[in-house]
């Protein structure tokens, strides 16, 4: 059987959204659709002095709400499948955060290791100057993603400066602070799955202060959302996993020394106290709360029944199939969806446009209240709407978000 393609897992869980919500086919149809893909083909001089050519995107789902926002990422696996789908991801994500955004999304097919920094750069700026001609401060704002970082954002801001003749902080978001970047930007998406996993024990009934967190995948994200469910839910962090596999420890880990053994041995296993386990018995373990933070369709249909987690918070985008949905939906499993769970980093890259947009910046306590007021408001508002229909979260998070943009588009009206 083939397998189902990214971006047609994202159209199923908007298909089941769309008709739940009785949404005129017509409007249905506009909103599945990207506005625009651009794919290039583009050379970069290699330090040995010979020539390769790599394959770029560019993608922007729906601005019927505002500018195309995304990040772009750097791997060998990219493709305009998979750039389509998040891209569509991202226009219910800043729809579910209430943000004046739509959805885009970007990446170059390379693998960045194989790469001098030199070559880095060259193929950094060559790219931008490619898809400049859809992107703006006021019509698409990219921003970090898998394997880049705020020094590829400075490249990108940089290049694109040059070419219009003047400095144009708003054009990237995740920037370097002392460049127009925006304070607390590298915890956000942490700190918003820590605000998600905070709120869904509440919702559970489960006291944080005695609850058992597993997070699979010890990136960005699952680095700070462990960080931060640990010191600020006082929650004991039980399991953590990485590409090379994970450990576990029942009396929960002290995670501040577990960043510092991963900075240090590059990986978690070899941390001396936890038994080591395979990623796949962490998505399994006897916790109250999982933390999904690594790569796409991790809780599927086969390993669904296993999981006896009360609550799944998404640190990673579509870490769990429709499928497997469907099925924790039954067993009762409160999932808190991706384009709600780590919707902190595309909010606090609005904060960081805001201030660029002013030239006006704001303190670390203001970003990091104005976020999880955010995230809480968003939160109850997909459970209010989960109520309403009598639906999973992902479900609810789909009509809320599928709402307002089919609100934008209604008002806006067709053109011409």
């Amino acid at each position: 059987m083939q397998a189902k393609s990214l971006y047609g897992m994202a159209v199923e869980q908007f298909n089941k959204a769309a008709e739940l919500m009785d949404l005129e086919p017509d409007l249905a149809e506009v909103l599945r659709r990207p506005k625009r893909a651009l794919i290039v083909e583009f050379p970069v001089m290699m330090d040995d002095g010979h020539i390769e050519v790599f394959t770029g995107y560019r993608v922007q789902h729906n601005v019927a709400r505002g500018p195309a926002k995304g990040g772009i990422r750097y791997h060998p696996d990219t493709n305009l499948d998979e750039v389509k789908a998040l891209a569509f991801w991202m226009t219910w994500k800043t729809a579910v955060m209430n943000l004046p955004y739509g959805g885009g999304k970007g990446g170059i097919r390379v693998d960045p290791k194989k790469l001098s920094k030199r070559e880095l750069e060259r193929l950094s700026r060559r790219y931008f100057s490619e898809i400049q001609i859809i992107i703006g401060p006021h019509n698409d704002i990219p921003a970090p993603d898998v394997n880049t970082n705020p020094d590829v954002m400075a490249w990108f801001m940089d290049t694109y400066s040059m070419n219009v003749g003047h400095t144009a902080l708003g054009i990237v978001t995740g920037k370097p602070v002392d460049l127009g970047g925006s304070k607390g930007r590298e915890e956000a998406t942490g700190r918003g799955v820590k605000v998600c996993a905070g709120l869904a024990m509440e919702a559970l009934g489960i006291d944080s202060k005695k609850a058992t967190v597993a997070v699979q995948g010890f990136g960005n994200v699952g680095r700070f959302g462990a960080l931060l469910i640990a010191q600020e839910l006082g929650s004991k962090v039980v399991a953590v996993s990485d590409s090379k596999g994970g450990i576990y420890n029942p009396e929960g880990f002290d995670v501040e020394d577990l960043i510092k053994h991963k900075k240090e041995a590059g990986t978690v296993v070899t941390y001396p106290k936890g038994e080591r386990i395979a990623n796949e018995e962490l998505l399994e373990l006897d916790v109250d709360v999982l933390v999904p933070s690594a790569l796409e369709n991790a809780i599927h249909e086969g390993n669904a029944d296993k999981i006896r987690a009360k609550a799944i918070v998404e640190g990673a985008n579509g870490p769990t199939t429709p499928e497997a949905d469907e099925l924790l939906f039954k067993k009762g499993v409160l999932v808190v969806p991706d384009i709600l769970a780590n919707a902190g980093g595309v909010t606090v890259s609005y904060f960081e446009w805001v201030q660029d947009l002013q030239a006006f910046f704001w303190k670390l306590e203001q970003i990091r209240s104005a976020l999880e007021e955010m995230m809480t408001d968003a939160f109850n508002d997909v459970m209010k709407t989960k109520e309403k229909y009598g639906v999973d979260m992902r479900t609810a998070a789909y009509v809320l978000a599928i709402d307002r943009v089919a609100y934008a588009t209604r008002k806006r009206g067709i053109y011409p």
